[in-house]
């Protein structure tokens, strides 16, 4: 037998072992499989425990997922931060907004009343639950020189922190106007 024909013969053997595998039992007593967010079921039934317990990899009840109450209804971070930190923001012009990373970026800022100074800030939303630990803002200050060069001025820590909880107290407000309370 020549080589050749070895291959194929190994190779319709393992064709025949592959095929005779396929074996399915098509009695009345069987269960059709069910699907659950496009992944199929052969028992039937989809599972409800997860590796990250109920509520998947965030916590929270299935309510609190699917309604978005609080927790941000399809953001990746808590809906009442992101609202109040956009509303907060909005007399500056907006650089960047990233609603799943939680990172809000404005561009240069300057007052009509102080041309020779700008401000610019960003900020960061750290939860998805609405806590004063969970927005944290970075501001920087420039100046403009004599020679027309913007010159970085450090800011006073209190800046930051009134910004923040401008952000957090419109924040409780969006949330009583809401849920009531």
């Amino acid at each position: 037998m020549t080589r050749r024909g070895k291959f194929a013969l190994a190779g319709g053997c393992c064709l025949a072992l592959l095929l005779a595998g396929c074996e399915s039992d098509m009695s009345s007593n069987s269960t059709f499989p069910t699907s659950s967010r496009g992944q199929v079921y052969q028992t039937g039934n989809a599972p409800d425990d997860t590796i990250f317990g109920k509520g998947g990899l965030f916590g929270g009840d299935e309510k609190d997922l699917e309604g978005g109450v609080g927790s941000g209804g399809g953001l990746g971070v808590n809906a009442y931060l992101w609202r109040a930190s956009l509303d907060t923001l909005s007399f500056m012009p907006l650089s960047s907004a990233d609603p799943f990373g939680g990172v809000i970026i404005t561009d240069w800022y300057s007052s009509p009343d102080s041309p020779n100074e700008r401000f610019k800030v960003t900020v960061y939303i750290l939860d998805r639950r609405l806590r004063a630990d969970g927005v944290r803002v970075t501001a920087f200050k420039q100046n403009l020189d004599a020679a027309n060069q913007w010159i970085a001025v450090p800011l006073a820590p209190k800046v930051t922190a009134d910004l923040e909880n401008a952000i957090l107290s419109k924040a409780r407000g969006l949330r009583i106007a809401r849920e009531g309370e």
